[in-house]
Formats: structure tokens, sequence, C-alpha cells
């Protein structure tokens, strides 16, 4: 803060300069020139020294980007390693270079709705702005709950998407598939065979331990599952749960028990498998077959389906497969068609049958 005297023109003038910081650290200029007296420039250095001091007292709103590094640390005590690096993600690539000074206070229903349907790409899929829009209401929640915000702009909004068409394999195709990773000894085949005979995800596969397969009784114990950003947790639903053990496939797991030896793990660690490439393998090698282009996780779901195909009922497969959500279910018992089975049973006309050629004479001419 200073006045400084100058001579202009054979005049002698004031100059008054005023610098400082905002409590957001926004550095606070003012100057002024050409002032005639220095009772005046007094006076405008006094003005310029309120509006600082008004400054400096104002409540600073918080912006998102300020915000959503205080979420990532509450986050990192509530979420696993995995939900936080894949939060963070999908902010920086879609939310923050739009709104990263925003004071969340300004952040309205429109802004939301603008963000997902036309700041985000056209040739983005519905799933993905769904995702977007899930982790900005709840980014802007921990906002409410933390009391940055008053309510939610986000509420009521949703975003609709097709459900998904869940790829399977047929029992042809899952025939030729084990078949021909058997005969040629693919590094894959065990993986494979255990997750069509007990559609365990991927992670549970993974993290699946001798320790927990009860050869005499049938049965496998889920406790576990495994990534590479969480390493070895507890299962999805943080729930332990019992599949049991068909007798063709015990056969197999007797047999690669004797194979694994003194192996802790039931399956081999593959470093595709461990690096996050297990689909590309599955896909690459379903194409050469010529059977149906299946990603990694469709062996569960060829697993759930068949089981419903056949008459399992929901709540046994639920079970076994440890959905918490009997929606989830639903969505395989649909794709069985169980619930269409029979539907066109009642229609009132049939298909013509062979019984013996009648001759018709076609009458030409007048009545």
């Amino acid at each position: 803060m200073a006045i400084r005297s100058y001579v202009e023109n054979g005049e002698k003038l004031y100059r008054v300069y005023i610098n400082g910081f905002s409590p957001r650290g926004d550095r606070f200029q003012k100057k002024r020139k050409g002032i005639k007296t220095l009772r005046a420039a007094e006076t405008a250095e006094f003005e310029f020294k309120r509006e600082l001091a008004k400054l400096r007292e104002e409540n600073v709103h918080a912006r998102w980007g300020e915000w959503f590094e205080e979420c990532l640390t509450l986050m990192k005590i509530k979420y696993r390693p995995s939900t936080v690096y894949s939060y963070e993600k999908t902010v920086r690539k879609w939310i923050s270079k739009h709104w990263e000074t925003t004071e969340l206070k300004s952040i309205s229903n429109m802004d939301v709705h603008e963000l997902i349907y036309e700041k985000i790409p056209h040739d983005v899929t519905m799933h993905t702005r769904k995702w977007v829009l899930k982790i900005i209401k709840r980014v802007l929640q921990m906002a409410v709950d933390n009391g940055k915000l008053d309510r939610n702009p986000c509420n009521g909004m949703t975003v609709k998407v097709p459900e998904a068409d869940k790829k399977v394999l047929t029992n042809s195709e899952v025939e030729i598939l084990l078949k021909e990773a058997k005969s040629t000894s693919h590094r894959f085949y065990p993986i494979w065979v255990t997750a069509l005979f007990t559609g365990l995800r991927s992670g549970e596969l993974y993290a699946l331990r001798w320790t927990d397969v009860d050869l005499e009784a049938g049965i496998i114990s889920v406790s576990r599952s495994w990534n590479s950003k969480n390493g070895f947790t507890c299962t999805k639903n943080q729930k332990t749960r019992i599949v049991p053990i068909s007798e063709d496939f015990l056969g197999f797991l007797k047999e690669l028990k004797i194979q694994r030896g003194a192996e802790e793990f039931v399956l081999p660690h593959l470093t595709e498998w461990s690096r996050g490439d297990a689909a590309e393998v599955l896909r690459s090698f379903c194409k050469a077959l010529g059977i149906t282009n299946i990603r990694f996780h469709d062996l569960r779901a060829t697993f759930i389906t068949n089981l419903l195909a056949r008459g399992e009922s929901l709540a046994r497969v639920m079970a076994i497969v440890g959905h918490a959500d009997m929606e989830t279910t639903n969505v395989y018992l649909r794709k069985a068609g169980i619930e269409l089975k029979g539907g066109t049973e009642k229609l009132g006309y049939s298909v013509p049958t062979n019984t013996g050629a009648k001759v018709f004479k076609l009458v030409t001419g007048g009545v």
C-alpha cells in the first residue's frame, strides 16, 4: 500500500497503489493515478483498504475442483482404492475441465443436464453418461452432508439406458471352447473350466485357494476377491457364499489338485490375467474358433443363464452366484427366456399336417 507523488507537465500529482490477497488466495490489486491533492490520495487509499477488508471478510464458497480434492480424502477412508481411482479418473476426464473453478452453490440442475447431454461428446454411450451422473450426484451429496450446500441439484435426475445385451455361449459353443482349449493345452483352460462350472467372478477365481475347496463335501466357499488396485479383499457384496461342485467338475478339480501340487491357489496366476487382459485372450480364442465373441465376464453369464434355462430356481441361482439384488438375476432370467416359455401355446390355430392330398376342382366361367 503506498501513495507516491510524481510530476507531469509541471504539475505535482499523486499515485495510489494497493496490493493484497483474498481469503481464497487470489491477488487483489488496485491503483489510481492523476490525483491532484494528498488528501484526495489518502481518501482513495482508505477506500481501497476498505474494499480489501470487505473482501477478506466474505465467506468463501467452495469451488468444484477444491471440493473434489477434499472428497478424495474422505473417499479414501470410506471406499476401496479401486473405487477412489475410478471416481478420480472419471471426474478428471469428463467433469473437472468444465467445472474446475465453478462454485458449488452456482451449479444448477440445468448445468448438470448440459454437462451430461451436451458437453460430453455425442459418441459417448448412455452407460457412461449414467456413470458420470452417479458420480456428480455423490460428490454433491457429500457437499450437502458436509454443510457446503443446502441441497443436491441432481435430485430427481436420471439417465435412461437400454438394457445391455449379455452375450452367452450355447451348450455346443461351450463344448467347442473347452474341447479346443484342452486339446491345444491352452494356458487359460483350467481358468475357463472353473469359470463355466462355478459362475465365479474373475477376481473371485483369482483369489480361490485350495483351502476354500472341500472335495469331500463337494462345495466351494467363496469369501475373497482380488484386483490390481485393492489386492485381496472380501467379495463384492461383502458376504461369503457356498457354490456346490457338480460331479463332472469334481473329477476335473481332483486332477487339477494333483497337477498343482503344493500351490496355494487353485488356478495359475497368469501374467495376462494379472494385468487385466483375460477378456482379450478369450475374445481372440473365440474368434479363432468361430463361436460367439464373448468377454471373460460372459462365462459367468453363460453359467447363470444355463442354470435358469434348465429349471433351477431363481433363489438358488441368486445364492450360488452372490447376487444381492434379485433384479440383477432377473436380467439373466429374461435372457434365458423362462418367463416367456410356453407363452405361444394358447394360439387358436395350428400348422397343417400331412394327412393326404385333396384335389380341388377349379371352376371357371359363369355360374
